[in-house]
């Protein structure tokens, strides 16, 4: 049976001065000078944030984990259910979510209602989890306890004015964004991490197919030949069939952008729908934050994305 279009979920209510919100660490460890640093920028938006009882833990034999998978869990799960939370925000990303998205209590948290997600990289997992077993938009956005949220003014304004002002950022771009492939295209976003979409594939409750979407594509850290394998095991597997167009983040660390261009064109080109390239979100010096599950539309020929509606309610 072939799947159906990637379908607008439900947004979540935009924040308000004095908002309580939630850090977690589903995934890496976090240092904790950094975490504090990202408090104090929360606190300037008049929000008050509470820390997770397990954000600065390690796991005890596997040292790129924040923990056991059972108390990152819990963590979230808590801070989720808590009627006094507005939003859920991400402390860093790494490697980790895969391995507690199966033992959050989606039970409970569907119960619970809707909320704010945010977070990128390896929270791709979870940005797909809460859109299929929650029907839930969430936000790929920059994390609290990450440099580019850290340094860049640009970043953070562009994910407080996306939580408290979403009417004010439905056009999304930066000044490098550039055709790959020509055209426009109407549909919903989805996406994030290149190599957490491909892992993802067959696993309990993952998205059948990126079908009618508009497909945000970013990573870090993988050479030309990796991108090729995970975007060919995206075709292979027709997770790729009929998506409506596709936005490409940054691509740091990945080797020579000519090199990674190549790739990109060679196993997206052939789709025939419009591609964007580098936009403005991901591991990059600016990380724009970008609504999943938002319908809106994709020009390349401008280098834009529009969202229909803003991000949050």
């Amino acid at each position: 049976m072939t799947p159906g279009p990637v379908p607008a979920l439900v947004r979540p209510p935009r924040l308000r001065p004095g908002a309580r919100v939630a850090v977690v660490a589903p995934s890496g460890p976090v240092p904790e000078e950094r975490l504090r640093a990202g408090l104090d920028i929360l606190r300037g938006w008049d929000l008050d944030p509470v820390v997770a009882p397990h954000v600065l833990d390690t796991h005890p034999t596997l040292g790129h984990l924040a923990g056991t998978d059972a108390d990152r869990a819990r963590d979230l799960t808590e801070a989720w259910c808590d009627p006094a939370i507005s939003a859920v925000l991400c402390a860093r990303g790494g490697y980790g979510a895969q391995r507690m998205v199966d033992l959050l209590d989606w039970d409970a948290m569907r119960a619970a209602g809707p909320r704010i997600l945010v977070g990128y990289s390896d929270v791709t997992v979870l940005h797909e989890a809460f859109a299929t077993r929650l029907g839930l938009a969430t936000l790929h956005g920059p994390m609290v306890a990450t440099e580019v949220f850290l340094k860049d003014a640009r970043s953070q304004e562009s994910l407080r004015a996306t939580l408290f002002e979403p009417e004010s950022v439905r056009a999304l771009a930066l000044e490098t964004a550039g055709t790959l492939v020509p055209g426009r295209a109407h549909g919903v976003t989805l996406g994030g991490c290149a190599s957490l979409l491909a892992a993802d594939l067959g696993t309990p409750h993952a998205r059948g197919s990126a079908r009618g979407g508009l497909l945000l594509l970013e990573d870090v850290g993988e050479e030309p030949y990796r991108l090729d394998r995970m975007l060919t095991q995206l075709l292979r597997s027709g997770w790729l069939d009929g998506v409506a167009g596709i936005a490409l983040g940054s691509w740091a660390e990945c080797g020579p952008y000519e090199e990674v261009r190549a790739v990109l064109a060679d196993r997206l080109g052939g789709l025939g729908v419009p591609v964007v390239e580098e936009l403005g979100f991901g591991h990059a010096a600016t990380a724009l934050t970008v609504p999943l599950g938002i319908p809106g539309v994709l020009d390349a020929d401008a280098g834009t994305l529009t969202l229909d509606i803003p991000a949050l309610s």
